[in-house]
This record gives structure tokens, sequence and C-alpha cells, in this order.
């Protein structure tokens, strides 16, 4: 029996097969069994299960590394919505990393990962208590969720007996197969020491992964241009080895994104593992709420150029004035809050140039006053949170139609097949089975209508988290989980995507 007349498990007819690494454009039928693609061909199959994607493209389904809601349930089936079957919370991460995997076995829709949070390691530090109350020391999640967090995290220079510690729970992560390490210090400028850092790439370099870093500083005025804590970041890496992803890179970089892309290109071109990631918005929102360090008035409107009406309530997204800032501020610090940031023009030159990543940075959900929402069938219309969480993987493919920003094969490339390399290069094994249609590789499939597909969520009321269109089904490890453009509920196909568990040397 040849390969063209076995019965497949799913079969997708008539599709525009897209696979970015071998760069395959052509009307192909794809069969997939026990969870992989088996076979790619243009003579006729059969199968359990039969999708028709004429007029669609079929691509890799799209790894996001920047998601800040991989194992809040609403999140996740917004993410598939938005063609993503790979989510990672690389940037905040987890601790315990052990029990952050071991409460999403079985629970979860899409793929799932983590790095190492240093944050987390901070905290568990000065805080004792703190792992016994945060669900995974996510900073992000913890903050929105009201879990109490200490402010030494943000503001304390920990001693060499303290650093030790941190370093002590870093590694303790990457045993338990931490991704890379997550590193924070744009939310701890004035607490995070160069020791840190440096310590963390070294163990990163050590175990032959990666750090994912908020730079610390946002700001395009000297003497603390964002360039220059990214080059904080790249130097360590340039040490002790390990890669370096640079996240939302335009947020700190700014009018200074040129620079930035081209000193990253040129780095890579010399051999440093460094890569750029970006969210395709002007505007962000803060891991801290509207505290944080970057939105200080010396800070946001000195070295950023915005002002207080930049600032928006993400709960009601009213936007701020002087007096209801400093009132916030004293009253409720970690108040959910999107900021305005890079210029629209520097955003679109970050989106379309082929070596940088896409990552969403998606946060978690909360109603018109303040709480967190996790709960799957939560109406849309009621979930409030930055439009990019829903809207990201649509809004690249919308503007690079709209604004012929890139060729579709670039576009799909940045979200899915650029991301998984980077990762297998350092150290995440398992990604070398994803991003990519061909034969062996892993089942994970976004099928889009290339003429519709876009984004709906925005910043009006009601509609931050209204899902993305034209994209009626995505496939997790061969399992449908979208069809007709709706998430099919119970349906738990994800696995973890995790780094070798080690014991300690």
């Amino acid at each position: 029996m040849t390969k063209q007349q076995e019965s497949y498990d799913l079969v997708i007819t008539g599709g525009r097969v897209m696979d970015p690494e071998t760069e395959l454009d052509a009307v192909r039928n794809v069969g997939v069994k026990g969870g992989t693609i088996d076979i790619i061909t243009e003579q006729p199959i059969q199968g359990k299960e039969t999708i028709d994607a004429s007029g669609h493209v079929v691509a890799p389904g799209f790894i996001d590394g920047h998601i800040h809601t991989v194992d809040i349930p609403l999140a996740q089936k917004i993410a598939l919505r938005d063609g993503v079957t790979t989510t990672m919370d690389l940037e905040a991460g987890a601790m315990p990393v052990d029990r952050w995997y071991a409460d999403l076995e079985g629970k979860s829709q899409t793929n799932y990962g983590a790095s190492v949070s240093s944050a987390g390691a901070r905290t568990a530090t000065f805080d004792p208590d703190y792992l016994k109350k945060s669900r995974s020391a996510n900073i992000v999640y913890d903050m929105m969720a009201g879990i109490k967090v200490t402010a030494d995290t943000y503001t304390r220079v920990p001693n060499d007996a303290e650093t030790e510690s941190i370093m002590k729970l870093i590694e303790t992560g990457l045993q338990e197969g931490g991704l890379g390490v997550g590193i924070c210090p744009g939310y701890m400028v004035n607490g995070f020491s160069s020791k840190e850092m440096i310590g963390s790439q070294k163990l990163a370099g050590k175990y032959g992964r990666f750090s994912h870093v908020h730079g610390r500083f946002s700001s395009q005025m000297a003497p603390t241009s964002g360039l220059l804590a990214f080059q904080e970041a790249i130097a360590s890496a340039g040490a002790f080895g390990g890669g370096v992803v640079i996240a939302h890179f335009t947020a700190q970089a700014l009018n200074l994104t040129d620079t930035a892309i081209e000193y990253a290109d040129a780095l890579a071109a010399n051999g440093v593992p460094v890569v750029l990631e970006v969210y395709p918005y002007n505007y962000g929102e803060s891991g801290t709420g509207i505290s944080a360090d970057y939105l200080k008035p010396d800070n946001y409107q000195k070295n950023m150029g915005r002002t207080y009406s930049d600032i928006i309530d993400a709960a009601t997204g009213e936007h701020y004035t002087k007096e209801t800032y400093e009132a916030t501020v004293k009253s409720n610090p970690y108040s959910a809050a999107m900021f305005m940031n890079a210029q629209e023009e520097d955003v679109e030159k970050a989106v379309a140039h082929p070596s940088v990543l896409i990552g969403s940075d998606a946060f978690p959900f909360v109603d018109a006053e303040g709480k967190l929402l996790t709960d799957w069938d939560t109406p849309y219309e009621q979930a409030n949170s930055h439009p990019r969480t829903a809207g990201t993987h649509g809004r690249v493919l919308r503007m690079s139609r709209e604004k012929k920003l890139m060729p579709l094969m670039t576009a799909i490339s940045k979200m899915s097949y650029q991301y998984a390399d980077f990762l297998a290069t350092n150290g995440v094994a398992q990604m070398a089975n994803k991003g990519r249609i061909k034969e062996g590789a892993d089942a994970d499939i976004v099928i889009f209508d290339p003429e519709t597909v876009r984004d709906n969520s925005s910043l009006e009321k009601g509609k931050n988290a209204l899902p993305t269109t034209g994209i009626p089904y995505v496939v997790v490890n061969g399992t449908i989980v979208v069809k007709d453009s709706q998430v099919l509920k119970d349906v738990f196909p994800g696995k973890p995507v995790r780094c070798p568990i080690t014991t300690p040397k």
C-alpha cells in the first residue's frame, strides 16, 4: 500500500500550503496521523475526518513566546481564535517550574511552556512565604489577581547572599525544565543589579538556553536609552553564551527603532544569537500597573515624550490626567494601565523587518471593576485587556495585506518558523518539529482566509477582547480545536514544551 492509499486521522484538502522553512507555496493535500503531518501531496488522500481548505492558506500554527495568560482558559480560547497553537510565557516566566507544568497537564487546549521567572526568584528570596500564596510566581498574574507581591521585588538591591539565593532558584527552575530565564529589569530599574543580569545569562549559557529580556530602560534619551539596556543584556550573552530575545523592543527603543534593528542584525551576522520581538501596536500595558517605573513622570514625559493623557485605565478605557494619575498611584498602585509608547511608523518598520519576531505580550482580562476574569465561557464583550491579547496575529496578517508591509510568507514565518527555529537553536529541542508544514512535523496547523483574516479587538469599550475572524480551523497535535471559527470546549490536545529535567551537578 502506498502512502496515498492509506487512511489518515485527518485530511486537509485543496488548501494553499505555505511552509516557511522550505518556502513551499502550492495547493496540496495534507494527511495527519498520530499527531504529526504524515504526507503532503498533490494526489487525492482519504481520512477519518476531512477539512476542505479551498481558497484558504494552510500554515504552521502560530507560536507566541510572550503570553502572560498561558494557564487562563479564557485566554487560551481567544489565542486559538488568533491562530496560536503554542503559547509560552518567556518574559515573566514561572516558579516553581515543576508545579506550573503539573497544573496544566491534560488541561491545556494549546501547547504550553514557560521560562524560569527571575522576578519570582527575587520575590521568593525577599518573601519566603511568596511561593505558598502565588500560583506560579508570575508577577503579571499575581498583580491582576490581587495576590500581594512585596514591593522589594521592584526596588530592593539584593546583597551577595540574596543574589546567591536568587541564582540558586533560577538554576533549580532550569533543572526542572524551564525553557530559559525571563528577566524583567524594566520593572525594577533601580533594584535589579548587574550581578543578577550577568548571573542569569551565565546560567542560560551554562544550560545552553536563552534569556527573554524586558530591558531596563524605556527611553529615547541619553543617558538611559533603551539601546543601552539592550546592550546590557546582550553583552552578558557574548561573555557566557546563550541566546537573547529582546522583548517588545519598540516600546523601549522608541525613535531609536531603526538603530536597534541595525544593531541586532549586525550582532546576528557576527554569530551572536540575539533576536528582537515586537507586538504590532504603538501602545502597551504595564505588568505592574500604573506605578511602573517607566510610567513615572520623570521618565514617561521626559524620556518617552508622552503625557499623562497617554496613559489609559485598562478596566474603564478612560485617559488619565495629572490629578487622577497621582491619586491612583497612591490608592491603587497596581491598577492595570495601558500607555502609548512608540510611534506607529516605528512599529510598522519593526513588524515588517524580516528578522523581527512577533510576540503578543498578552495580558489577563478584567471586568469593569478590575476583577480578574478567567472562565472559558466569559462573553468576549465583558473582558477588558490590551487588544493585543486577542488580535496580534490577525492584525499582522491584516497589516501585511492592507499596507503591503511584507510578503505573506514572511508574515507567517515571523509568527511560526522563526520563533521555533530560534528556540530549537537555543536549547528547546522540541521546537525543531514546530513552526513547519512538512512531513514529520507536529500537526499544529492554522487555516485562514488570506483575503478576510483580521483582528477585531480595539480600545473601544466592549471590544478589547473581540476575537480574530477569518480563521475557521486550528489544529493542535492533529486534533481540531477550532472548527467553523468556534473553539471546541473541553478539548485538550495541548502538550508541554519543556527542556529535559536534570539533577543538580
